[in-house]
């Protein structure tokens, strides 16, 4: 049984733990690996969240930059600001109620998004590539949410193998974590991700999956996000060929199970209501 939380984001808490929550992707970007930009235009992106939230998202994580393998292509502040907030801004006219998350490692992002609405921010570099997000979450006072990545996006190719990925993880986080707290950021806001892909490879996926719930040693929430993922399209591959990513819905389902069964509390994915549909059995065999 997986250990049950209250998740305070702002002025609302969640209670993790007795279900599954799903959290849907929306890319506001034009070079996503997931959607290559189908959702780059606000009024397409806000008809994206309002659909995946009529299909079961519990929360909405609309991001402003791609963070594909390979890239080097960074985002100003300018333009991420440009991209999200007007995304944030309409749904949260159009859905008060909606929980919305920032993917941003950006502290001005994720103040304005705030500021805009978002109860969320979810920060891929673990609160680490801008000095001043720590600080910013201890004053916001949102939800936090902590990624484990080895190295940037443009380095992942060339990374050196570690002994043991899931060792790597827990000692960094729990390093990482202890910092912002000692800094401000209150506990009971934060929820951590081991980063299934950013930094690890093929190999290193699977140890992760099959020994998350090693991660509860860290006494916070987990998120996992494998939706996609180019490890679940090479497990899957024929003929030499990955697995494309209309192909990997059914691998990514089994991945986001096992998940759970390891006691998972968030689920971030692009194919929403599948995986809410499979959650829900899910989470009879676990409760």
């Amino acid at each position: 049984m997986r250990p049950v939380f209250e998740w305070h984001i702002g002025r609302r808490v969640l209670a993790l733990g007795k279900r599954t929550l799903i959290m849907g992707v929306v890319n506001v970007t034009p070079d996503s690996f997931s959607d290559g930009g189908k959702y780059f235009d606000t009024e397409r992106a806000v008809e994206h969240a309002l659909r995946l939230v009529s299909e079961g998202a519990d929360i909405i994580d609309v991001g402003g930059e791609s963070t594909r393998p390979g890239s080097e292509v960074r985002v100003g502040e300018k333009e991420e600001l440009e991209r999200v907030i007007p995304v944030i801004t309409a749904l949260k006219r159009k859905q008060p109620e909606a929980v919305v998350s920032v993917d941003t490692y950006k502290s001005g992002v994720a103040r304005a998004a705030v500021e805009a609405g978002a109860e969320i921010v979810n920060d891929v570099s673990g609160f680490r590539w801008d000095q001043k997000m720590v600080r910013t979450l201890a004053e916001l006072k949102c939800g936090a949410v902590m990624m484990h990545m080895r190295g940037r996006p443009e380095e992942w190719r060339s990374l050196p193998a570690v002994a043991d990925v899931v060792m790597l993880v827990k000692r960094e986080l729990r390093e990482w974590v202890d910092f912002a707290v000692t800094k401000g950021v209150k506990r009971e806001t934060i929820v951590l991700d081991p980063g299934f892909g950013f930094g690890k490879s093929f190999e290193q996926n699977y140890p992760l999956l099959k020994r998350f719930d090693e991660l509860h040693g860290l006494r916070y929430p987990l998120l996992a996000g494998v939706s996609r993922k180019s490890f679940v399209g090479r497990a899957l591959a024929r003929d030499g060929e990955d697995a494309t990513l209309e192909e990997r819905l059914l691998g990514t389902i089994a991945a986001e199970t096992a998940l759970v069964m390891k006691g998972a509390h968030i689920i971030r994915t692009h194919d929403v209501r599948a995986s809410a549909d499979a959650m829900r059995i899910a989470d009879v065999v676990v409760s």
